[in-house]
């Protein structure tokens, strides 16, 4: 990975009992994402791409501007947290993707967001 260019991603997920209907096939998860300027150059959030998979291997598809309405720019050692949401068919499933930045010389490069789990409590070990 270029020094430069170096963003990391974490993720803390959690579920969301009073928002899921089990009976219904609804289950509502939050995550908690915290992004991290570990380069040596500023880069904006320009963009995000989603893969939502549970447990049947259905996949949702999400891309779209930003994050939560914002285009974070994040000098290097900046961090920015956000909370976000998914809703599942299944009590366990996986996300991951990529933020596509933009560094400050106008190159763009992609961000993995490493693959996380979402599980009910107690549905995994």
């Amino acid at each position: 990975m270029n020094e430069k260019h170096k963003i990391v991603v974490e993720a803390t997920p959690h579920y969301i009992a009073a928002q899921s209907a089990p009976q219904q096939h609804r289950y509502v998860f939050a995550y908690t994402i915290t992004i991290s300027n570990q380069g040596t150059e500023s880069a904006k959030l320009i963009s995000r791409h989603w893969l939502i998979t549970d447990a049947n291997g259905k996949v949702q598809e999400v891309r779209g501007e930003g994050v939560i309405g914002e285009q974070p720019y994040l000098k290097p050692g900046e961090t920015f947290q956000y909370t976000s949401g998914a809703m599942l068919d299944t009590p366990v499933g996986t996300m991951h993707g990529e933020y596509t930045m933009r560094s400050d010389d106008g190159g763009e490069f992609d961000a993995p967001i490493p693959k996380f789990t979402l599980s009910i409590p107690r549905t995994l070990h």
